[in-house]
């Protein structure tokens, strides 16, 4: 427990247990709030982003969270497991390997070193990166609080821009997780941003596709920003399914994806026209980079 210079907060816990962090939450009735790296965390309170509480709980020291296993056919993901681990994990390459790639483009090194994914999850942006390649997975997150533990569906926890419907203040994101991509499977990532090196993303992408032969069997399709939340884009995932693997195929979901969203125009990043441009160019593209792995192309980059 320390002091903080900036008085946003009185008091900073490492619990050691989740029973121990739901305690400290439910002790501080609402006056605390839990976190995980932390990276985004006091420049959004100086800036007036959070409301003020008395204490900070960090649920990346819970004992036994800070790895990345397979259980009961997950790929299971510690809430304290950082970006850093996540790229270079084997299990996350061999079976989920969007994430990989969406959690390589996170800030810097110091910033993928110290930040979590469940922290990217938590903070509900509707182009978290390491969020989009999660949700093409068809990843679940596992909530704690004072009645018990649960597993909820990822796309169920947006609520709004910034804004998730697990109570940060009372609850804990302790676990996710994802089915493994099968042998005939494959998962691709794609991120446009300016060659400034603008932290926020132009548009991000990510794809899980399944494949028989030359039919599309499954897909997933997860997207951002193109609305208030982390978007799963599903009339575009249905166009995909019992189709061809071609060309053809990926350029009619992409015409579906883009009639389903709303993409912004911002001066400081990119226009609509711009935006859409990127969609058509490299949604497509990353349909056949996960196509090309599903067919055993591991080496697709």
């Amino acid at each position: 427990m320390t002091s903080n210079s900036t008085n946003s907060w009185q008091s900073y816990y490492a619990p050691q247990s989740v029973a121990e962090a739901v305690a400290l939450l439910q002790r501080y009735d609402g006056r605390a709030r839990v976190i995980g790296g932390g990276t985004d965390l006091v420049v959004e309170t100086r800036r007036g982003l959070h409301r003020p509480v008395d204490a900070m709980v960090d649920a990346s020291r819970i004992a036994g969270l800070d790895r990345i296993t397979e259980e009961d056919g997950y790929i299971v993901i510690g809430c304290g497991v950082t970006h850093s681990q996540i790229i270079g994990n084997e299990l996350i390459h061999r079976y989920g390997r969007c994430l990989a790639e969406s959690c390589s483009v996170i800030g810097g090194p110091q910033v993928r070193n110290v930040g979590t994914l469940a922290g990217n999850v938590a903070h509900a942006l509707p182009a978290g990166d390491g969020t989009i390649g999660l949700l093409a997975l068809g990843g679940e997150i596992e909530v704690a609080g004072i009645g018990g533990t649960h597993w909820m569906q990822l796309q169920d926890s947006f609520r709004a821009p910034g804004k998730s419907f697990i109570d940060r203040h009372r609850e804990v994101l302790t676990r996710l997780r994802f089915r493994p991509t099968g042998t005939d499977e494959g998962s691709a990532y794609q991120r446009v941003m300016r060659p400034q090196g603008l932290c926020l993303p132009i548009i991000s992408m990510a794809v899980r596709l399944q494949r028989r032969d030359d039919t599309i069997a499954d897909a997933r399709i997860s997207m951002g920003p193109v609305g208030p939340v982390p978007y799963l884009a599903e009339p575009a995932m249905e166009t995909l399914i019992g189709g061809a693997v071609s060309t053809e195929q990926f350029e009619k979901a992409t015409d579906v994806a883009l009639s389903c969203v709303s993409l912004r125009a911002s001066k400081y990043r990119a226009s609509h026209a711009y935006r859409e441009a990127m969609v058509r160019t490299y949604l497509p593209d990353i349909l056949w980079r996960a196509a090309r792995r599903a067919a055993g192309d591991e080496a697709s980059s």
